[in-house]
């Protein structure tokens, strides 16, 4: 989950009082220097919680990397790799999945971890306000048969389920976490850090500090991890340009120029992608969305050249699926399905019987700038589509995942894997499908893809792709190259498949 992203990360929730440490930058204990080595990393995304049961993923990772450890990990191009477990095996039917613990593995309590905490966790998560408890959704039952042996029973077969346990999904908490009315603020996990709660500011910054006998070593490139949380995306690219920060996520490409002149490398990556969620398919809240050719005359009302220019400086690729190149379900000549063709879009708008167009009521915010929503209404306003902007603020994703807007722009992560993408958005459970819209051929595929290997996987991938953009589910307008940047004493791997790159993976340049 994939969830959320730069963008989401922009608009997400509300100002946070910056505090500035004066601490090393991001430099490596050098032999007889004493001073610790600090990584300053800058966020725009409050953290949700520290209960592994109520956390979010992407842009948060780096906040629930530094004091937790998953079931499973993610190599940068996505391969799944051993974390606490260290084995797995499926049955023949796939609905049984079998894990073997680490040994030796203690949490900041002293505790231990053991099978009986991971199947309570494993369980909490599914049943827990996580934004991501769907990953878990095919977890039947969770036993722990040893001390060191988990096995998850599947009500049917899931594709998806190791990856999920390399992130949010796969957290672990210890056992004095679970009734712990503190849980939110005060993690105790097995990770390589422990959070420094004298000098932490909770929704402002989080210093974190590295473990002596963390089990995996190698990953601990720092003696303190600090992230910063600003309130918007100027105050962080301030603190960049500031040196107040080693490495950070870039909010929107504009931005790059502006780091790259302040010294920092901006390492790019293809992935989110932008544009409008069409989500009200029934047309439930606005009629108009209920009729397919509506949303396709707002794919061909989308300029999508002028807006790589005019949203992302140039950084994009116009394309009008949401199904990325590092997904099997890509097809290049999707993305040119819808041209721009103002004529097109007000006569398929004609023929659904909105010659005069309607009024679409969507919602805009304080964190991306005005303008992007000036040329969004202004370009839906050639083909008579009104659009009403309703200022919201903190209740933005609730409301927007509450089914409170037919609509609504946005910037979301793509997925490498179709089975993550048809959970994320496209199925009646999935958080991202606010009014539950329940299509059979999507449900049909997605039993299919539960069980289909190799060819016929991708097939299904590409077909539920192609069906999709035929239905305009999305009118997305450009894949976004996003950055992350990092000074000069700091490197960085990038992530495939998360906004965020992973927290180990960002260390003192060689």
């Amino acid at each position: 989950m994939k969830h959320s992203n730069s963008l989401v990360a922009a608009i997400a929730l509300g100002a946070a009082t910056v505090i500035t440490l004066t601490s090393c930058a991001g430099t490596t204990t050098e032999p007889g220097d004493e001073a610790a080595s600090v990584l300053r990393l800058g966020v725009v995304t409050p953290l949700t919680s520290f209960a592994p049961w109520e956390a979010s993923w992407a842009n948060q990772s780096p906040y629930l990397q530094a004091v937790y450890d998953t079931l499973l990990t993610a190599e940068p191009d996505g391969t799944v790799t051993e974390g606490l477990a260290t084995a797995w095996e499926y049955d023949d039917a796939k609905t049984q999945l079998t894990l073997t613990l680490r040994e030796g593995v203690e949490f900041s309590d002293g505790s231990a971890l053991t099978a009986g905490v991971v199947a309570e966790q494993l369980i909490k998560f599914r049943d827990g306000t996580s934004e991501n408890a769907s990953l878990l959704r095919s977890v039947e039952g969770v036993t722990a048969p040893d001390g060191a042996t988990v096995v998850v029973t599947l009500a049917e077969a899931d594709p998806g389920l190791l990856g999920s346990l390399t992130k949010n999904a796969g957290l672990v908490g210890a056992e004095a976490m679970f009734a712990d009315a503190d849980a939110q603020t005060s993690p105790i996990g097995s990770g390589p850090y422990v959070l420094d709660e004298g000098d932490t500011v909770i929704g402002s910054t989080y210093v974190f500090t590295a473990k002596d006998d963390y089990w995996d070593a190698d990953a601990v490139h720092y003696d303190e991890i600090v992230i910063n949380l600003y309130g918007d995306a100027t105050s962080l690219m301030n603190a960049v340009k500031g040196g107040q920060v080693d490495a950070s996520a870039s909010q929107t490409p504009t931005q790059i120029p502006e780091a790259e002149a302040a010294g920092f490398t901006a390492n790019i990556r293809e992935s989110d992608y932008t544009g409008f969620l069409l989500v009200d398919r029934d047309g439930t809240l606005n009629p108009a969305l209920g009729d397919v050719r509506v949303r396709q005359a707002i794919n061909h009302a989308l300029d999508r050249e002028a807006l790589v220019e005019a949203l992302a400086a140039g950084y994009g690729v116009p394309t009008t699926q949401i199904i990325s190149p590092s997904n099997p379900g890509y097809d290049e000549a999707l993305d040119d399905a819808y041209p721009y063709d103002v004529d097109k879009a007000k006569q398929l708008l004609a023929e659904a019987g909105y010659a005069d167009g309607f009024t679409l009521v969507m919602p805009s915010n304080d964190f991306v700038p005005e303008s992007e929503f000036a040329i969004y209404a202004d370009q839906l306003a050639q083909i008579g589509i009104t659009v009403e902007w309703e200022k919201v603020g903190d209740d933005l994703f609730g409301k927007m995942l509450g089914g409170a807007y037919a609509a609504f722009s946005m910037l979301l992560e793509t997925d490498t894997s179709m089975w993550n993408s048809m959970q994320f958005s496209m199925l009646p459970w999935s958080p991202w499908n606010p009014f539950k819209v329940e299509d059979p051929k999507l449900v049909a595929w997605a039993a299919e893809l539960a069980t289909a290997e190799g060819d016929r996987a991708d097939e299904i991938a590409v077909e539920v792709n192609e069906y999709i953009v035929e239905q305009a589910w999305y009118a997305p307008s450009h894949r976004l190259e996003s950055a992350f940047f990092t000074d000069a004493d700091t490197q960085v791997e990038l992530q495939v498949d998360n906004a965020y790159p992973y927290l180990w993976n960002i260390q003192p340049a060689s």
